[in-house]
């Protein structure tokens, strides 16, 4: 567990990461973190988003049930 502290950064609010921990979670500046509120008030930030992962699991159980079709409309 890493504590950040939000900071004053010119008019705004943000979080400074420390250099170890933007390379154990392969984050570069200018990536996109999705933040998900859970219960009991907390969030959880992620470098993927959520409802996009949810999507494409979808499309890959539809691209599996359906995939002697769609090799058929590829030919």
């Amino acid at each position: 567990m890493t504590k950040l502290t939000i900071k004053r950064i010119g008019n705004s609010d943000g979080l400074i990461f420390p250099k170890e921990l933007m390379a154990k979670l392969d984050l570069k500046t200018g990536s996109d973190l999705y933040v998900v509120e859970v219960a009991g008030g907390g969030f959880i930030a992620l470098p993927y988003d959520p409802d996009f992962e949810k999507t494409m699991k979808t499309a890959d159980e539809i691209m599996d049930k359906y995939k002697d079709t769609l090799r058929k409309l590829a030919e």
